[in-house]
């Protein structure tokens, strides 16, 4: 069967759109314009060398022309080979010093843009993070940055030299010779300039297309090798490789494409620059044999066009690879793009020290229109006391945590702290009074003192312990060939899920805030240590206000309010004992999670 060999398509929702050049480097601009200053100065010594590269031809000439006389002195060729010497070691230096001027303002450049792509996919909402491709993410911004610093390097040292060269050139042949020079000069740069662009242009799609499934293979093998525990438990190794290979073939064929067509332009780029050459030297060797040119002449023109074409050629992969470079920037600049869901208001204001009392006040909320979560819902949990939301999976107890911590703004009626709208709060503000114990607990490969000690990266180690002592893990710790230095593994891998969560809950303790969130803080423990750790969590939650969201109603028995959630509304509420003797949904939860414990003990 014949395999098509039409361009393979980009993954959906990634169009082959036209880049954007002139946004893209209005992007970049402001990033080099603050260090001025060096850019102007590299542009003082780029002008410097040029002139020096230009009159060392022209003191060549003069030597050449100076030799073929009989009578001449030797004094003369001298100077002249001695100003000859200095011209060469000028242009050298001229060029150091422009690398030595500007190559803080690239690396600095690309540190700056980097960082704020950075700190901008950190603003960025919860939605965006739980629809974005880490590997193709991942890959954009490498590729972005590393191009920052190779379309500096390609504009500074190839095409402004380059263009300074060619108009220093054009000046000496049309003021010392004729004008037919300067045409077929610029005749040969127009075809040529106008050719590497009009076919450059038409590759920018294959181009485009290479990169596009470069990061859609990219984000299958991440994707796979994060889940490679699923994978192994499904014995599906052979389906992985499979559908990683699909995704290499389309690139297969986009960067063979690419590679065939850049062989023809580099053999129009080849045609053009030949006839140009060779009716430059048929006009200067009929000036020499009509009396009309001396041979040093004929070395000039000759040395004018190596020092002209010998960089253009060049010019033609630069122009090309500045394309790549703006479509890899223009693919990082575009995360800049993504709109911040979840702002700080204008007038946002720091949340005020002191006990602080929640309420959510007829809250609705939805994360697609059509499927509506939380129902006019209304509560309060007044300073230093705990709340507890229990409930079915899905009746939208987790949502509560994601709204109080502002991943995402109600969609209707307000949350409120002590009176202010979480709207109207700084988000820093807002979430350094809040430490959260999630259910899924996600480590960073790294320490479990770096892991603990995230919560409050300046606490000393005796405070990580005492944490660590908290969340009755420092035992366990210390059981470890490497104790606190221990690596966990990729999101704590390495530890079982009791372990990870005793973790979280020693990260949240370390952090020490007014406003506490245990959702299913404890899930993945076993009954003995969950029992440890419970009397811990409600000594951690005295004088805080706290929000419990539990599955298992032991671990919320001693809570002040006790909310029973469904299908996104409040249907009953008060304490444990209140809500056991008032005989409906909470009891006969808890009379069914009894009985599922007395089953399962020995």
């Amino acid at each position: 069967m014949r395999r098509s060999t039409a361009l393979p398509k980009p993954p959906a929702g990634q169009p082959l759109g036209q880049t954007h050049a002139w946004l893209t480097l209005r992007t970049l601009f402001p990033y080099l314009w603050r260090y001025r200053l060096r850019v102007l100065a590299a542009l003082g010594c780029l002008i410097g060398a040029k002139v020096a590269n230009v009159g060392v031809p022209m003191i060549f000439k003069e030597m050449i022309d100076g030799l073929s006389v009989p009578q001449q002195t030797l004094a003369l060729p001298i100077l002249l080979l001695a100003l000859y010497g200095i011209l060469r070691f000028s242009t050298s230096l001229f060029t150091e010093l422009r690398e030595i001027l500007f190559a803080r303002v690239t690396q600095r450049a690309v540190r700056q843009a980097s960082l704020e792509v950075f700190r901008h996919l950190h603003a960025l909402s919860l939605r965006f993070h739980l629809d974005r491709q880490t590997g193709g993410v991942s890959r954009d911004i490498e590729r972005g940055s590393r191009s920052i610093a190779s379309l500096i390097s390609y504009t500074l040292y190839s095409i402004l030299p380059t263009l300074v060269e060619i108009g220093l050139v054009l000046a000496i042949l049309f003021v010392k010779y004729d004008v037919g020079y300067v045409v077929i000069t610029l005749t040969s740069l127009v075809v040529y300039v106008v050719f590497t662009i009009k076919v450059s242009n038409w590759r920018i799609d294959i181009r485009r297309a290479v990169n596009e499934n470069d990061s859609a293979a990219n984000t299958r093998a991440v994707d796979s090798l994060l889940n490679y525990e699923t994978v192994k438990y499904f014995n599906n190794e052979a389906w992985e490789a499979r559908r990683y290979d699909e995704q290499l073939l389309k690139w297969e064929e986009a960067a063979t494409r690419s590679q065939t067509t850049l062989a023809y332009l580099n053999l129009g780029q080849a045609a053009i620059i030949a006839l140009g050459v060779t009716a430059m030297m048929w006009r200067a060797a009929s000036g020499v044999v009509d009396g009309q040119m001396t041979i040093g002449d004929l070395v000039l023109v000759n040395a004018f066009l190596i020092q002209l074409y010998i960089p253009l050629n060049f010019l033609g992969i630069v122009y090309r690879e500045i394309r790549q470079a703006l479509t890899d920037i223009e693919r990082m600049f575009n995360l800049l793009n993504e709109n911040q869901e979840i702002a700080d208001a204008p007038d946002a204001r720091d949340l005020p020290e002191g006990p602080l009392q929640v309420n959510f006040d007829a809250v609705d909320f939805a994360y697609e229109a059509n499927r509506q979560i939380l129902k006019n819902l209304s509560f309060a949990i007044p300073p230093g006391k705990t709340v507890a939301v229990v409930g079915h999976s899905g009746a939208g107890k987790s949502t509560l945590a994601r709204l109080l911590y502002r991943f995402y703004d109600a969609t209707g009626g307000a949350i409120r702290i002590n009176g202010h709208d979480l709207r109207k709060l700084r988000q820093t503000s807002l979430r350094a009074a809040i430490g959260i114990v999630p259910q899924d607990t996600v480590l960073f490969n790294d320490t479990i003192f770096y892991n603990i000690n995230y919560g409050r990266p300046a606490a000393t180690r005796e405070e990580v312990m005492a944490a660590a002592r908290a969340a009755q893990l420092h035992d366990f710790i210390e059981s470890l060939p490497l104790k606190y230095d221990t690596t966990v593994g990729e999101r704590g891998l390495k530890l079982s899920g009791g372990e990870k969560q005793r973790v979280a809950i020693a990260r949240a303790l370390l952090k020490n805030p007014p406003i506490l969130i245990f959702d299913e803080a404890t899930s993945a423990l076993d009954s003995t240590t969950e029992r440890a750790i419970q009397s811990q969590l409600e000594q951690a939650a005295v004088g805080r206000t706290t929000l419990i969201i539990a599955h298992r109603l032991s671990t919320v028995m001693n809570a002040d309010e006790i909310l029973v959630m469904s299908d996104g509304h409040i249907i009953e509420r008060g304490t444990h004992p209140a809500l056991l003797a008032a005989g409906g949904h909470y009891a006969t939860m808890w009379m069914l999670q009894q009985q599922e414990d007395e089953l399962l003990s020995p």
